[in-house]
């Protein structure tokens, strides 16, 4: 039997919560808290499957019973409750690890959508051990900058917060967005990638939202988009940066509305998806140069997670190195002065460059790869 927490000043927003979840869930149990002090008084005493949080309270405001419940029953998801003035603190409380956020007043479809993914997720973290990332996916490395990724990953996953990941090509920028889909509560439904730097700006919009047969001259059939594939999933959108002003505009409304339209036809279709996105581009600088919208910028980049290049990581070169030689030949050795001579070479095409010298390795290679094989089977720009 689930135990939610309703923090809230209003007495009839309370009341409205309650009998909400209480016709949704008729075995729920329900506490309230009237301002935030309450609230943390209650948290220290008893543990909660769930807690709707509003924001702006007397005493203490929902920001200081966010961090307490971090810190004291970190397991606990975090439903804030946000008036249309509170949104810049709203996306501030998701950055501390809220769960999600509902803006007021509360669309109650939306709101038991929330609450149904919250508790679910709390079923899981008591039922299941932690989600292993499949190794096919696995990121390889012991760095402090990489250590964080992992902490942010297992603290952002079970969230339904969108992410942006930003790092330069070949950093290893999908692999942080398949962790993020394999260690949430969708992990059983698809993961969905679209490169949006490798479809013509004509077909972006039909790729992403789908088409009906007609609409355009090659348009056979109606073709589902990839929003709709990745329904119940996570919808990757890799190289976002390179996406079209018009098609950024036609995702800032998806993103919005819970709802895509097909291309030629006027029906909306409502998705459930969560949104990655990642991009080799500075963002920012975009938005000054008004080739990407600020406010789909805002919308997406609720968590940011930067990852390094490999220049910024060579202590992670000797795993690395041995884990890509180890899948390609575990008879073959990498010695130790092979492995610093790849930590001096200037990898400018990042893990994807040294994945493929380590393959080049092994097939030039001798059975001991040395500094001399190394020397030999790298370009002179690798070596420059």
């Amino acid at each position: 039997m689930a135990h939610i927490l309703i923090v809230e000043d209003e007495a009839n927003i309370r009341r409205v919560l309650r009998k909400v979840l209480s016709d949704e869930n008729k075995r729920l149990t329900i506490s309230e808290a009237e301002d935030g002090v309450a609230a943390i008084s209650s948290i220290s005493k008893l543990t909660f499957d769930l807690i709707l949080c509003d924001i702006k309270m007397p005493k203490k405001d929902g920001i200081q019973v966010l961090s307490y419940a971090r810190e004291h029953s970190p397991e606990t998801p975090v439903v804030m409750i946000s008036g249309h003035g509170d949104l810049e603190t709203a996306v501030q409380a998701m950055r501390m690890g809220a769960y999600d956020y509902i803006a007021k007043p509360p669309d109650l479809n939306h709101l038991l959508q929330t609450v149904r993914a919250a508790l679910d997720v709390t079923t899981a973290l008591e039922s299941k051990p932690k989600k292993q990332t499949p190794k096919k996916y696995a990121m390889v490395g012991e760095s402090e900058s990489i250590q964080a990724i992992y902490n942010m990953i297992d603290k952002v996953a079970p969230s339904m917060a969108r992410v942006l990941i930003q790092g330069p090509n070949g950093s290893g920028k999908e692999l942080v967005a398949r962790a993020l889909h394999h260690k949430s509560s969708r992990s059983a439904a698809p993961f969905v990638e679209v490169n949006c730097a490798a479809i013509p700006s004509e077909l972006i919009e039909s790729e992403l939202f789908g088409h009906m047969k007609g609409s355009f001259t090659s348009a056979h059939k109606d073709r589902k988009g990839t929003f709709e594939q990745a329904h119940g999933g996570t919808l990757f959108l890799d190289e976002i940066g390179d996406m079209s002003l018009a098609a950024q505009a036609k995702v800032l409304r998806a993103l919005e509305e819970h709802k895509i339209q097909r291309v030629g036809s006027d029906k909306s279709i409502s998705v459930d998806v969560r949104v990655v996105a990642a991009t080799n581009k500075n963002i920012k600088e975009e938005i000054a140069q008004n080739r990407f919208r600020e406010d789909l910028y805002h919308r997406l980049a609720v968590i940011e997670i930067h990852v390094p290049s490999l220049n910024d990581r060579k202590e992670d070169i000797p795993l690395l190195a041995q884990y890509f030689l180890a899948a390609l030949s575990p008879q073959k050795e990498l010695q130790p002065d092979a492995v610093k001579s790849l930590q001096q070479i200037n990898w400018t095409g990042n893990i994807r460059q040294l994945r493929n010298v380590m393959e080049r390795l092994h097939i030039l290679g001798d059975h001991r790869i040395t500094a001399q094989d190394v020397y030999l089977h790298t370009t002179s720009k690798e070596n420059s």
